[in-house]
């Protein structure tokens, strides 16, 4: 046995698969243990043998660019073997994801709760693109939630660099529902805007608790987009017409946000219009967006371990816990009132309920994390 072998076997030694907690076409993720601690981990084991060319481009990119990025909102690659016609990517564990919280009616969220989860998805994502990382697929279920409340951008597969803004990327990446309209269009140069548009798409599921541009096929979602949008105009997308792929889709009027998004605030609706603004040049940044006055405006964002978690966790939020009287049931009706009893909240004191907490995620440094880190 060579050394190669011998530190692949003594790797493979050091982690423990217990149970398969998913499947798909390529890999199958199981719960598993560190031998020695007993650390729990996450293993997804990808299937090399399904592919004629050998590995996976998709775990290619994701074994490339998780070893490259050591950031709190990204989720970390720890270690990296192979067994027969196997790779497995030993990964950080954790409890749960955005989408399994979304779709949980049993929770109620505060503007506080939306607040912090797109703090810290923006946060994740500027680190990413700082390093010239595009991730291509941001959806609720590839945003990780860890048992310390902290969220954590997954599933590096569809990821690329983007140093040379004259290369030719495909279109076809990123969920339908979370797609741009420029990648529906063919749009074969982009960059960042592409991945700020589907985190639009997540600031708006959170608030609606559905998805808010679920379109059926590529076409439909053009329909579903500027439905909701309103069609662009040269003015307000110059040159999308010339796109390889664009096809006039019909002549929608423009619905002013707060039609839909009737309880939300002034920050929140303007950083929500930034983020799916047509011109991809004008759309907001995530370094931008971090520095929105959304994020310093009251209420401040809760704390990650004040979140609410899916009812199985020991740390979820009680409803006695939650303010107000109402959920949102998706496109803003009224849902189930839960009783009256169960909403007050004791505050301390004025004071303790309107301490900034924003200031307790320290965003300055988070803009300040990881510089080490960055890729040329």
């Amino acid at each position: 046995m060579d050394a190669v072998e011998q530190a692949n076997a003594e790797r493979q030694k050091r982690w423990v698969k217990d149970q398969k907690v998913g499947e798909g076409t390529y890999a199958v993720v199981y719960r598993g243990r560190e031998a020695s601690t007993g650390r729990k981990v996450a293993v997804k084991k990808i299937k090399v043998g399904q592919f004629k060319d050998g590995l996976d481009m998709s775990a290619i990119r994701e074994v490339k660019y998780l070893r490259e990025l050591h950031h709190q909102n990204v989720i970390e690659l720890l270690d990296v073997f192979s067994s027969k016609t196997n790779l497995n990517l030993v990964l950080e564990f954790l409890d749960s994801d955005l989408e399994i919280i979304i779709k949980d009616r049993s929770l109620v969220f505060l503007p506080a709760d939306i607040k912090s989860w797109m703090a810290m998805t923006f946060r994740g994502l500027e680190f990413c693109h700082r390093n010239f990382i595009l991730h291509r697929d941001l959806k609720p279920n590839n945003l990780l939630i860890a048992s310390n409340g902290q969220l954590k951008l997954a599933d590096f597969g569809l990821a690329r660099d983007f140093a040379d803004p004259g290369y030719k990327m495909t279109c076809q990446v990123i969920t339908r529902w979370y797609r741009p309209p420029e990648l529906l269009f063919g749009c074969r140069y982009y960059s960042t805007a592409v991945d700020i548009w589907s985190v639009g798409c997540i600031f708006a599921e959170l608030m609606l608790r559905t998805p808010y541009l679920p379109g059926e096929t590529d076409m439909d979602q053009l329909k579903t987009i500027f439905r909701a949008l309103g069609t662009p105009t040269e003015e307000d997308w110059p040159g999308h017409t010339k796109l390889p792929d664009y096809v006039p889709v019909g002549q929608f009027p423009r619905t002013p946000l707060r039609d839909l998004f009737t309880a939300a605030s002034g920050d929140t609706l303007n950083l929500l219009s930034k983020t799916l603004t047509y011109e991809p040049r004008k759309r907001i940044s995530a370094k931008e967006a971090l520095h929105h006055p959304y994020f310093t405006s009251l209420p401040y964002p809760t704390h990650p371990s004040k979140l609410p978690k899916p009812l199985s966790s020991h740390s979820s939020r009680p409803l006695e816990e939650v303010d107000g009287n109402v959920d949102l049931a998706p496109h803003g009706a009224p849902a189930k009132a839960a009783p009256p009893n169960k909403l007050k909240r004791k505050l301390s004191s004025p004071i303790d309920d309107l301490r900034p907490l924003a200031r307790r995620l320290d965003f300055g440094q988070m803009l300040g994390d990881g510089g080490s880190n960055d890729v040329c």
